[in-house]
């Protein structure tokens, strides 16, 4: 699981709930997690100046409708993930920026879980993904992309054909891509591959 400290800011008026919430955090198995208490919108508004936490759970009733969204763009912070604290009833449209929800009714288990699916982050939120790939499987992206199937690209790269297709499955784990559409797509954005490389390859 990840094992860098996470710091996550609670923006909550209530005391009890949010020292609760602090106590769960730091229970979460698998996860290094720092909280931070946040009692007020200027004691929120000047620690998002000064700092980056990786996550803020706030009450989206936070003294009035808090703006979400006009405090994603305000902040220096874009990996910021929001969460909307909820125990009770709330307008779902209020819930449209956040990056998912969380109730005080919900278990350790179900928090971790959350927490995991946050820092399964998809490939367009984390433009660093491409370092994860060793140069191999660089160039088993750029083959794929080009059409070969596992026998050429084995012959191609000097390779087992058991072999490709195990580099092939480490790299549909690593970027959540399945489909040789999306591999198309990375290798584009992350330049592996030129768009005239794939045209040609298309005609031939």
């Amino acid at each position: 699981m990840n094992k860098e400290l996470l710091t996550i800011a609670i923006a909550e008026p209530s005391v009890i709930i949010r020292s609760g919430i602090t106590v769960v955090l730091k229970r979460i198995p698998g996860f290094r997690i720092q909280p931070v208490e946040i009692t007020s919108v200027d004691t929120l508004n000047n620690y998002l100046g000064l700092h980056k936490p990786d996550i803020l759970i706030i009450n989206p009733a936070f003294w009035g409708h808090f703006d979400i969204a006009r405090l994603k763009d305000d902040t220096a912070n874009p990996k910021l993930k929001c969460l909307a604290l909820l125990y009770s009833s709330i307008d779902v449209s209020l819930l449209r920026n956040y990056d998912d929800t969380i109730s005080i009714f919900e278990s350790v288990e179900q928090l971790k879980e959350k927490l995991e699916k946050l820092y399964e982050s998809p490939l367009e939120d984390n433009p660093d993904e491409t370092n994860a790939l060793s140069a191999r499987e660089k160039e088993i992206i750029t083959c794929v992309v080009k059409g070969l199937t596992n026998k050429e690209i084995a012959q191609e790269l000097f390779l087992s054909t058991h072999t490709v297709i195990s580099h092939r499955r480490n790299i549909a784990r690593k970027l959540e891509i399945h489909s040789t559409a999306g591999l198309t797509i990375y290798a584009i954005v992350n330049k592996l591959v030129e768009l005239e490389e794939i045209k040609k390859s298309m005609i031939l």
